[in-house]
């Protein structure tokens, strides 16, 4: 381990709904020594700061600072960036991520200054495009600057499963890869449960069988099941910050662990120049090799198709 978890400095660019919940879940687990937390609004982000002091004595012993200068970022292990342009109506998904491009133009050069020894994960939607751009905007190795992609969407496909299936979520090992949104696809051919490829199980007592539709069924509701909550509250937070914070852990703790984050492909399966979720190696470094996993004709051409949907904005973008 580069750095002993006592000296560990976390820094998040947003005090909304995502990195305010993504400081208390940060905090919980105990993932760093100092959380920093950074918004353009001083009043927001003095008031979360106090209401998560306010919790000290039921925590892992940890510093609590926030700001709205960039200088309270400073000398930080692992950058989070959760700040983005808020959509409104009328507004298309092509605007609102040319809007948080813009933004992460403005704040990235800055962030690098103060930080640039950190390893940058941006949870911003849409987060592969933003990725990209952030890669692009800070100068930094691509390994140093990688999206949270679609670490959210396997949790959710695993629940959906164990629930299905009648086990417990570490019994699933299922991935899904390529956008965080409409196109990603998951990764059936390489999932198993308890060891059992995924695509032989057989129903338990009691359960219905994973067939073809069942799946079907499943990944379209884990595909909708953000804006359901989204409906229901105005944003999705709990899970994201637990996501979030996991990928944190992995970076400070060089766990060598493999998440489907996204990074910026070279090559994998035919896909270059994109930043897309595959299984791939997160440690002290940030993401440094994607994982060669078996996928079907059908899988690496939704991941192809996946990659030129990112292509078509970036283009449109002019990244």
């Amino acid at each position: 381990m580069d750095a002993p978890r006592s000296r560990t400095r976390l820094a998040i660019v947003g005090a909304g709904a995502v990195g305010s919940t993504l400081a208390y879940a940060a905090l919980a687990r105990g993932a760093a020594r100092t959380v920093a937390l950074m918004d353009v609004d001083r009043a927001k982000v003095d008031a979360e700061v106090l209401d998560l002091r306010h919790g000290a004595m039921f925590i892992p012993q940890a510093e609590i600072v926030g700001s709205d200068d960039v200088e309270v970022c400073r000398d930080a292990d692992v950058v989070v960036v959760t700040a983005g342009a808020k959509q409104h109506p009328g507004q298309t998904r092509l605007d609102l991520a040319e809007a948080t491009v813009d933004l992460t133009r403005r704040i990235m050069p800055g962030l690098v200054e103060v930080a640039p020894d950190a390893v940058f994960i941006m949870v911003t939607n849409p987060v592969d495009v933003v990725t990209y751009a952030a890669q692009k905007i800070s100068g930094l190795p691509p390994e140093r600057v990688f999206g949270s992609g679609t670490v959210l969407d396997s949790s959710r496909l695993r629940a959906a499963l164990a629930e299905h299936c009648g086990v417990a979520v570490a019994n699933v090992h299922a991935y899904i890869a390529g956008e965080h949104g409409d196109s990603e696809i998951v990764l059936w051919s390489s999932a198993t449960i308890a060891g059992v490829p995924l695509l032989q199980w057989s129903a338990l007592a009691g359960r219905q069988p994973l067939d073809a539709a069942a799946r079907e069924r499943i990944a379209t509701d884990v595909v909708e099941s953000a804006d359901r909550v989204i409906a229901g509250k105005g944003a999705t937070n709990y899970a994201v910050g637990l996501a979030a914070t996991r990928i944190i852990e992995a970076v400070l703790d060089d766990e060598h662990r493999i998440m489907p984050v996204s990074s910026r492909l070279d090559g994998f399966a035919g896909i270059s120049d994109v930043c897309l979720s595959i299984p791939s190696l997160v440690d002290r470094r940030g993401v440094t090799e994607t994982v060669e996993v078996p996928m079907s004709d059908d899988e690496v051409a939704g991941l192809r198709a996946s990659a030129d949907a990112m292509r078509a904005v970036q283009r449109r973008l002019g990244l």
